[in-house]
């Protein structure tokens, strides 16, 4: 299953939610890959990543995608024929069952090297080796709508939107619900928001219950039960290259992680693990 961690508005944890979930579901035993396409490549470093092998993903997305600029010129495509997406290199993470698909800089032109190029399904046709029934592909994604951003849509059968727990949030949460109902009615009809997971809840902080209780009261069917809270053991984590659940497993921020994969197993839909 490709899981796409997105929210267009930036500083709502979502690369914090994207590593420690992937961590999470692979501690509890899955065979996860966490594919880092935001260009800043925080998730990269995040889980302690400095090089990334050839082919990296920039290598294989824009390789393809040329392909299929030419393809296109010189006869009508054929999905069936898609033969030269190459998979790009997965490196290590730090547990067995977790391997990375580390973040490239040359990401950051994105945008204007896909322009050419109408296709939008590159992106899943690379992590289709990667894909498993009984797996997950977690993506992060760049925080704007960017062509980056609808190619993980594209790729993805469900997607986890991080809220924080603040006003401006809600409003950002309206304008992704909208972008991902143009994405269902143009690209991708399959792809479905599996959550909205609460992060940097205070409960010192009037504004983050009020926030909470807005969520619940408007989208209490989508909401994971699961809250993360604001966390100093989990701010400082990123900055050693660890995942919080390798940084301090016993605080709040894992706790609250670990549980969250749990949300996420059962949703899914996939044959649970013993741990």
């Amino acid at each position: 299953m490709i899981i796409s961690v997105i929210n267009q508005k930036g500083g709502v944890g979502k690369t914090t939610t994207a590593v420690n979930l992937a961590v999470s579901l692979a501690l509890w035993g899955y065979k996860v890959t966490l594919v880092d396409l935001d260009p800043q490549a925080n998730a990269t470093s995040g889980v302690g990543i400095t090089t990334v092998p050839s082919p990296t993903l920039y290598d294989c997305l824009f390789t393809s995608a040329q392909n299929h600029v030419a393809q296109d010129q010189a006869a009508p495509y054929h999905p069936a024929e898609d033969t030269d997406f190459n998979c790009p290199a997965v490196a290590p993470g730090p547990t067995a069952e977790l391997g990375v698909v580390g973040s490239a800089p040359a990401l950051a032109g994105a945008d204007i090297e896909l322009a050419g190029n109408e296709r939008r399904d590159n992106l899943r046709q690379l992590l289709k080796p990667l894909d498993s029934e009984d797996g997950f592909i977690i993506i992060d994604t760049p925080p704007s709508v960017s062509l980056l951003t609808v190619n993980a849509l594209v790729a993805s059968d469900r997607l986890i939107i991080p809220v924080q727990c603040e006003y401006y949030a809600l409003e950002g949460l309206g304008q992704m619900l909208r972008t991902l109902e143009l994405i269902r009615k143009n690209l991708n009809p399959t792809v479905h928001v599996m959550g909205l997971v609460r992060t940097m809840f205070d409960g010192r902080l009037g504004l983050s219950s009020q926030v909470s209780q807005e969520l619940e009261r408007h989208f209490a069917q989508m909401l994971f039960a699961t809250v993360i809270p604001r966390n100093v053991r989990l701010a400082e984590a990123p900055s050693h290259g660890l995942p919080i659940a390798f940084y301090d497993r016993r605080s709040p921020g894992a706790q609250a992680y670990q549980k969250l994969a749990m949300e996420v197993i059962e949703r899914s839909g996939v044959a649970q693990h013993a741990s």
